[in-house]
């Protein structure tokens, strides 16, 4: 997979240095407010609003402050509001369902977090939940996020749980192509799809240096390369389960081509988006392998090595064994003439062999035979 896929024509990012460079409020994650300096309005909804448009022919014809102006705006049915909200609390969500009449059981996922991606369908409304993922150099971690998009015939509303993904950009890329913007909603949740297997390239990047480098160390004895390997197999796997709905969710995206009488343009955009998901996918199904195989690998070198000790050891004790006999054999060897030796140093009166003419000579005898004796034992054992 490259590391950056070349800007498609339908879809152009707006170049550096072009009108409204100001920091967009999905960026800054602040809610927006009416007005330079108008104090929020005692809305339900209002607070979690971090930016909210109109759009007609593509092109922004209202910024309203609530999803009830925003469909109050709509001039009729070719037009669309695109609100987006950034960590709504419950009351907020029921709010902004009541005025867009959404289903409970979406609203109800929406409300509790860490959904599985999925795409279900709400009569006229998809309800999409999204994955996505941030790769951090410094602590080489991987952060997700949570997006979840509902997708009317004439609105998009996005419920963020949390940084990522950053939408303004999304924003200002379809903004700057009206010619797309006006295909509707669809186009804003193709255009999100893609801004999220997007940011999935450089986790993908990520994780393979990190990959990288836990070779490196498996193969230079580092002895906290497993905890890295466990850690980076927790992240893959995480990684794994928020991507890999994603070809089912695109596939029934595709096949509902026909039924809603989706925009040419539209499938082959969905159609790109989806080859490059397929590729994400497959490589993180080969991190997973790769880490198993890295884990074996390592928990073999760490057995070899170990054996490698225990066979070192094994030898140096083997070695002290036979220094051991040695000493013990001669300290048999030489315990005989002394225990003659002191018997007759013990100068007892009636000890009749004092009295020998050659009891002197017969002593030495003795302890030399008895030297003589052991050592030859010993040498036939090995052990001298």
């Amino acid at each position: 997979m490259p590391q950056k896929r070349p800007i498609r024509s339908i879809l152009p990012r707006r170049d550096a240095g072009t009108a409204n460079d100001t920091v967009s409020p999905e960026h800054s994650m602040a809610p927006r407010h009416p007005g330079q300096g108008a104090a929020p309005q005692a809305s339900a909804v209002e607070s979690s609003v971090v930016n909210s448009a109109v759009y007609r022919d593509g092109r922004r014809i209202a910024t309203p402050a609530t999803p009830a102006e925003a469909l109050a705006h709509l001039p009729d049915a070719s037009s669309m509001a695109w609100i987006g909200l950034y960590r709504p609390d419950e009351a907020q969500l029921h709010a902004a369902a009541s005025q867009f009449d959404l289903h409970e059981l979406a609203v109800e996922d929406a409300i509790h977090r860490h959904q599985r991606p999925k795409l279900e369908r709400y009569g006229d409304t998809l309800f999409v939940v999204l994955r996505s993922a941030r790769y951090h150099d410094e602590s080489e971690t991987v952060d997700f996020g949570e997006l979840h998009i509902f997708c009317g015939p004439t609105f998009v509303l996005t419920v963020r749980h949390s940084e990522s993904p950053e939408l303004s950009s999304v924003r200002e890329r379809l903004e700057s192509e009206p010619e797309l913007l006006k295909l509707g909603p669809e186009a804003v949740l193709y255009a999100i799809l893609d801004a999220v297997v997007d940011g999935y390239v450089p986790v993908v990047d990520g994780l393979q240096n990190d990959i990288d480098e836990i070779e490196t160390e498996v193969f230079g004895g580092d002895p906290m390369v497993s905890r890295r390997i466990y850690e980076l197999s927790r992240e893959v796997i995480e990684f794994q389960r928020a991507t890999k709905p994603l070809l089912g969710m695109l596939r029934a995206l595709s096949a509902g081509f026909e039924k809603y009488h989706t925009d040419d343009e539209l499938q082959r955009y969905l159609r790109d988006v989806s080859d490059h998901a397929t590729n994400v996918v497959e490589r993180i199904d080969g991190f997973r392998d790769l880490l198993a195989n890295i884990l074996a690998v390592n928990a073999t070198l760490i057995s070899q090595e170990q054996n490698e000790e225990m066979r070192k050891l094994t030898h140096a004790s083997i070695a002290e064994n036979e220094q051991l006999k040695k000493v013990s054999s001669w300290a048999a060897i030489l315990f005989a003439p002394t225990l003659i030796g002191t018997v007759y140093g013990m100068n007892f009166e009636n000890m009749p062999e004092l009295e020998w003419a050659g009891g002197y000579l017969i002593a030495l005898a003795a302890m030399g035979l008895t030297c003589l004796i052991l050592y030859t034992v010993f040498k036939r054992r090995g052990w001298l």
